[in-house]
């Protein structure tokens, strides 16, 4: 089954596919890249600021690329690109795993599964490192997907850089496995919740590309 288009609109900018809600950051970035590097044959100033406006715009497209994606095969996928930095086995029997993104992976984050997004949560909190056990009060955006291991838990944790969650689609939408759901901008953390009898294939310290690496074993 073709994976739903209502997702895949996205910002670009010179070819360079940009995930959606970038634009806030990246138009000012480029602007200011490209004014500069239009002025700086006749001024000093200018091309003083060419060279950091340049390199900054570079890097702003490079942190909001939203490529795609083969997606993997499996009934539960990583919903996104990092590295995994804990599994942990919760108390009502699920197991959590929590996969950590730095600024260079890719910020878009993707469904697990399929099925029907039945909640989606914003809640308030603070800002520290991703990394950091704290950051389980940070801000946060919390899914729950009905599908057919049933309730599936995922979120989204701000980082101490990333202060903006983007949430593409409401409750109520329908996804396809590997559909775009929402962007982390910079940094940031996803926690994903496996239902007890669900056996994890993955491991700390392995590197999980979202729609392609596969989280649970047969």
């Amino acid at each position: 089954m073709p994976h739903s288009q209502t997702s895949a609109h996205r910002d670009s900018l010179a070819g360079v596919r940009l995930a959606r809600g970038a634009s806030p950051w990246l138009l000012p970035t480029v602007a200011t890249a490209a004014v500069s590097l239009l002025r700086a044959r006749r001024s000093g100033a200018a091309k003083a600021v060419a060279v950091p406006a340049t390199a900054l715009a570079a890097g702003m497209l490079w942190f909001f690329r939203d490529p795609e994606r083969e997606i993997a095969q499996g009934r539960v996928i990583s919903p996104a690109d990092g590295v995994v930095q804990s599994i942990m086995p919760w108390k009502d029997g699920r197991t959590r795993v929590a996969i950590f993104m730095s600024p260079l992976n890719v910020h878009v984050n993707r469904a697990p599964l399929a099925g029907e997004v039945t909640s989606v949560e914003h809640i308030p909190g603070g800002f520290v490192p991703a990394f950091n056990k704290e950051s389980e009060n940070n801000e946060r955006v919390v899914w729950h997907f009905d599908t057919e291991l049933g309730d599936i838990e995922m979120i989204q944790i701000a980082g101490a850089v990333a202060r903006r969650i983007v949430p593409y689609i409401p409750q109520g939408t329908k996804v396809e496995q590997g559909d775009r759901i929402g962007l982390i901008r910079f940094g940031s953390r996803v926690d994903i919740y496996l239902p007890e009898g669900v056996d994890v294939a993955v491991e700390v310290g392995q590197k999980t590309v979202a729609g392609v690496t596969r989280i649970d074993r047969d």
